[in-house]
């Protein structure tokens, strides 16, 4: 059981962004990021996105960094991950 955070490398919003993940179950992500001050209006389907400025308190709070790519591999492994295509709802 694992929070998990990627590097904040994704802009939006005239910032960066990180994702942050649970690798077993949605509601041990909602409480970590509740705890740890992250709006619930963050979440999308799957994740949390998280400005670069939360990254390092995240992981001080016991967020595990890892790469983007073993982010999603171990998403993808929890069952918890929502493909593209589920996102358009085909």
């Amino acid at each position: 059981m694992a929070i998990l955070i990627d590097d904040p490398m994704w802009p939006a919003h005239d910032r960066l962004w990180a994702h942050l993940v649970s690798d077993t179950d949605l509601e041990e992500l909602h409480a970590f990021a509740a705890r740890n001050g992250i709006p619930r209006r963050g979440f999308d389907r799957d994740h949390y996105d998280v400005p670069a400025e939360a990254h390092r308190r995240l992981v001080a709070a016991g967020a595990e960094h890892i790469g983007g790519r073993e982010l999603v591999r171990r998403l993808i492994a929890s069952g918890l991950r929502v493909t593209a295509r589920q996102r358009r709802g085909l």
